[in-house]
């Protein structure tokens, strides 16, 4: 487990800035403590520095996983998002889309909704901007 390089940092905080923007600094400085990114096998993990000090007491490969797996760097080392991420991503968001109920099989299966299962939206200016699904029971997808 080990610190992001800067590459890695403006590589993932690039694609993070899509779904919202400038509140990343809001991921990090929370009101309950301070949260870090942090790499192993290439995944990356959000976790608190209370459990991070904890965990310097296990070995690197007897470490299987820490925190919430935020997403991974792939070997171009680019940045895929992970479906964990989603519920600490969510209420950040620059764009929300609300599906009424009977559309959340359509958003999770067909990836995308039609308007008539849009229950509210957010008005999008911007061309292909990243949108995050809000079920009924506040369920993001």
């Amino acid at each position: 487990m080990r610190p992001l390089t800067d590459e890695e940092t403006k590589t993932m905080f690039e694609k993070l800035s899509k779904y919202i923007g400038e509140n990343i600094k809001l991921l990090v400085e929370r009101p309950d403590g301070i949260y870090c990114f942090r790499i192993h096998n290439d995944r990356v993990y959000y976790v608190s520095e209370k459990i991070l000090k904890l965990a310097t007491n296990i070995a690197r490969d007897k470490l299987v996983s820490l925190g919430i797996c935020f997403g991974k760097f792939t070997k171009t080392q680019k940045f895929r998002l992970h479906i964990t991420a989603l519920d600490y991503l969510a209420p950040y968001a620059k764009y929300k889309v609300w599906v009424k109920p009977g559309a959340d099989a359509q958003v999770v299966y067909v990836r995308h909704a039609q308007v008539v299962y849009v229950r509210h939206a957010q008005v999008v200016n911007v061309r292909h901007a990243q949108v995050m699904y809000v079920g009924h029971t506040q369920v993001v997808y």
